[in-house]
């Protein structure tokens, strides 16, 4: 998957927790969960994109961590929605299972990323 691709299935990702967000009961419980999952559920497109302009690995990477940390809340609310019984489970499995599909997604390119910048340092400390 290029950088392109992630990017549109991240924004397709936060336009469905939009639609989520909006189909919420309009009580506490689901003004409260609709708040918080719309913005970490639209967050990861966003932190993605700007990692992409990352000036470094370690920007890169510093950018990644904070999608893989938004993706996680994301599955935090989705749990607690289901589990509040604000939605039923089977309604929100397609969504659960691309949250969890694009967390191992960012997992992965983290741990490339990090292989890259310490093979950048086990060269550089080779050449002193």
């Amino acid at each position: 998957m290029n950088a392109d691709d992630l990017k549109k299935r991240l924004k397709i990702f936060a336009l469905r927790i939009i639609k989520l967000s909006e189909s919420l009961p309009n009580n506490i419980t689901g003004k409260t969960l609709g708040n918080q999952i719309i913005r970490s559920g639209t967050s990861p497109g966003a932190n993605y994109r700007a990692a992409c302009l990352g000036k470094s690995d370690k920007d890169f990477l510093n950018k990644l961590k904070m999608v893989e940390e938004e993706l996680d809340e994301t599955l935090y609310w989705l749990e607690l929605i289901v589990e509040s019984g604000l939605v039923k489970a089977n309604l929100l499995d397609d969504l659960i299972k691309e949250n969890e599909e694009l967390f191992k997604i960012t997992v992965s390119s983290i741990n490339t990323i990090k292989k890259r910048v310490n093979q950048k340092k086990d060269g550089s400390k080779d050449k002193s």
